[in-house]
């Protein structure tokens, strides 16, 4: 101060206090950004953070959704600004123990409810079977057909989704089989063939409406004609899942007789 205002130098920390401002935010936030690491091979776990970065909230949100008439819009309203894969991993895995669970448990009632007598009926018996069959059918079908359709559209030079937001519009879309199968356990076969129907009509609706506008951007029409084998094939699931899963009956019918006995 003795030097006088020609000895006073003054200095601007605005960009260093900004930059590690910046950079705190993001070390609070952990991995968040908008996309795998650059610097990451496909190989590695980092590059895979991403898409796990979720948070429940917005899980569920994803999970109900689906299931509303007007989500035709699914991919830009409720997976921007980026699709995750944490979702539909956990969808699919919660879809195959609701499968196996509550079929084991029609599996009692049917048997407890044709001889009420007999002691074993009330005891849960597990057949591992039928949980390795839904690992197959349900991972293949929720994995891996879209994969194979994003490949099949890549092939034939349609790029308006990523491999990610295909996985996820398939993983979502089958959210609703979880509720349908927790209700069949209901030992009433018409009112499961009801609910089975109703899941179809509500999953496959979802794929259609998400899945089409995708294969209309393509250049050759004829491309558009892979709904209707995906619509085949959703059906071929939804009876799976009936016949495989829900196909315990009492020896005395409850309800109206099985349509397909």
């Amino acid at each position: 101060m003795e030097e006088g205002p020609e000895g006073l130098q003054f200095q601007s920390f605005l960009g260093t206090d900004a930059r590690a401002a910046n950079q705190g935010s993001n070390a609070s936030r952990g991995y968040i950004s908008d996309g795998p690491s650059k610097n990451a091979g496909f190989w590695t776990l980092e590059y895979y953070q991403p898409y796990f970065d979720v948070d429940t909230q917005t899980v569920l949100k994803r999970c109900y959704t689906t299931l509303l008439p007007r989500s035709q819009n699914y991919l830009s309203a409720h997976l921007t600004p980026s699709a995750d894969l944490y979702g539909p991993f956990w969808t699919l895995t919660t879809l195959i123990f609701a499968l196996f669970v509550c079929s084991s448990l029609a599996s009692s009632i049917a048997r407890y409810l044709s001889d009420p007598s007999d002691s074993s009926a009330a005891v849960l018996e597990y057949d591992f079977g039928l949980l390795s069959t839904a690992v197959a059918l349900v991972y293949t079908y929720g994995l891996g057909v879209p994969v194979l359709l994003w490949l099949v559209l890549r092939y034939l030079g349609v790029g308006e989704w990523s491999v990610v937001e295909a996985v996820a519009v398939w993983g979502y879309g089958q959210f609703v089989w979880i509720p349908v199968s927790l209700l069949c356990v209901i030992p009433v076969p018409i009112v499961r063939w009801v609910l089975v129907g109703l899941g179809f009509i509500i999953s496959g609706w979802f794929l259609a409406a998400n899945v089409y506008p995708v294969l209309a951007t393509a250049d050759a029409k004829p491309v558009r004609l892979i709904i209707i084998f995906l619509a085949i094939l959703h059906a071929a699931v939804a009876l799976c899942f009936k016949i495989l899963f829900f196909s315990y009956y009492v020896v005395k019918e409850v309800g109206p007789k099985d349509p397909l006995p």
